[in-house]
């Protein structure tokens, strides 16, 4: 893999706010940090003008990882291929290798503006599964799946959220992006310890994770909404998944609320700081970038 595309060290959600600011502040100290960005290809595919040459720009000096929004791979709908197929040549336009999706749904006889749990059973594992391999052969690489917030559990539950995501990792033989801030928010909102949560990962899947802030609205509900400053118990969770796993390349995501780019860059540094006092992350060889093959039956 050509080390121009490779996702390493400490990385930002790249919002259209940031954009004239992160390229105003390019070769300064202010972005001694960032390493690499993260775009939703759903807002950027086919465009072109001044936003496509935005794009451009950044695709010229950073490593990009791709996070999908839509492609609702829980859902009952039938997974859009067509989309999928648009996303390839997109990914290859732009020499994007790294492309991951919520573990979640968000379509049922249309598109909902929110990402759904999806009910832990064994049903689900094998129809989520074979989404993804179908979505890994059309792309023709291997992809990461994230785990989701959620605020409701399924009563049809066969399985805690932690054997349903290993379950999904192992049958449809993909990797992780792991949402730190995600585990704090439903240890929180399900009352079950985060740490154990983290130990329980399959750690040498991990090509990433996402960092964030949140919405307390009582003492059993928080709210995923990136908005806000990543808390102290986070950060802790992000520091004990470190010592854990080592040091992963980490995202800062801001979606709302979205401060000057000096003060966003000071996580960004924390997340730097952090992980310069960690061991270094190993994953295996296919999260590293090897070539995705797909499986062949016997």
């Amino acid at each position: 893999m050509n080390p121009v595309h490779l996702i390493q060290g400490a990385g930002l959600g790249l919002k259209r706010e940031l954009i004239p600011q992160v390229q105003a502040a390019y070769g300064t100290a202010l972005l001694q940090s960032l390493d690499f960005v993260e775009i939703a290809p759903e807002n950027w595919i086919g465009v072109g003008g001044r936003v496509g040459k935005q794009l451009a720009w950044f695709t010229e000096r950073f490593p990009i990882a791709a996070h999908g929004l839509s492609l609702s791979l829980g859902g009952p709908d039938a997974l859009n291929e067509p989309f999928l197929y648009q996303v390839r040549d997109f990914l290859d336009q732009h020499g994007i290798t790294r492309y991951t999706e919520h573990l979640s749904y968000c379509s049922d006889g249309g598109y909902m503006y929110d990402l759904l749990p999806i009910p832990f059973t064994e049903e689900a594992v094998r129809h989520v599964s074979a989404r993804i391999r179908r979505t890994q052969d059309i792309l023709e690489r291997r992809i990461a799946v994230e785990n989701a917030s959620f605020y409701v559990e399924a009563p049809i539950a066969e399985m805690d959220e932690l054997t349903f995501i290993n379950a999904v990792l192992s049958e449809a033989d993909c990797d992780l992006h792991l949402d730190i801030n995600n585990v704090y928010v439903n240890s929180v909102n399900f009352g079950f310890d985060p740490v154990t949560f983290l130990r329980g990962l399959p750690g040498e899947r991990i090509v990433y994770a996402h960092i964030a802030g949140h919405d307390r609205e009582a003492e059993d509900l928080i709210i995923d909404t990136h908005g806000q400053d990543v808390i102290a118990p986070v950060w802790a969770l992000l520091e004990e998944a470190y010592r854990l796993y080592g040091a992963f390349p980490t995202l800062l995501e801001r979606d709302i609320n979205i401060p000057p780019l000096q003060t966003v860059m000071q996580e960004v540094d924390r997340i730097a700081a952090m992980q310069s006092l960690a061991q270094p992350y190993r994953a295996h060889a296919l999260a590293a970038g090897t070539p995705y093959l797909p499986k062949v039956a016997a």
